[in-house]
């Protein structure tokens, strides 16, 4: 769950790049020194001291071991994978698609990424995918008008409309802002 400063989905996007960054850095996630300096990473996002890296990043990580699966690390034959589906409205661009091998392309199916790497798993959600992910979720929800969508507004605003409630459910954070509330307006 993301701390109590985590007030709104441009807050939540922010958190998980901050969680991002501390882990590309090789921290634990959960000492005490990876909290400060993903607080601190997320504080310079929220007051825009710090900005986005460029895709390029995620685009030479990628081509570092172009037949690696960017899931699970498996060599051979690959194939595009959405990270947000093109039937939940993901487009056929460089930055919604990661290359797989047709194993975990399967498996993840028509699930949107925090979805597939469910609450057990998230913590090894590929760096190149969550990157590209998380701006193209900052973008998509901008577009939408949601960005600045707080815990008050919540219960009337996004979880009526959410495809992914019944995680919130099963996991135990109904009504509380997650990393759902970022991806599940997107059907």
């Amino acid at each position: 769950m993301p701390p109590g400063a985590v007030k709104t989905v441009r807050d939540a996007i922010f958190w998980q790049y901050a969680k991002l960054i501390a882990k590309s850095a090789g921290m634990g996630i959960e000492s005490k020194e990876s909290r400060a300096f993903q607080m601190s990473t997320f504080k310079k996002l929220q007051s825009g001291e710090m900005h986005w890296s460029t895709t390029i990043r995620e685009y030479l990580r990628e081509r570092e071991n172009p037949n690696e699966c960017v899931y699970c690390g498996a060599e051979g034959k690959l194939t595009v994978e959405h990270l947000l589906p093109k039937s939940c409205g993901g487009e056929d661009t460089t930055d919604n698609v990661v290359m797989v091998c047709a194993e975990c392309n399967s498996k993840k199916g028509k699930k949107k990424l925090y979805e597939y790497f469910t609450e057990k798993n998230r913590d090894k959600v590929p760096r190149i995918a969550e990157g590209k992910y998380l701006k193209m979720m900052y973008e998509l929800n901008e577009k939408l008008g949601t960005l600045d969508i707080g815990k008050k507004e919540l219960t009337e605003k996004l979880c009526p409309k959410c495809s992914l409630k019944q995680n919130c459910i099963d996991e135990g954070h109904e009504n509380k802002l997650t990393v759902y509330c970022i991806e599940g307006l997107f059907r």
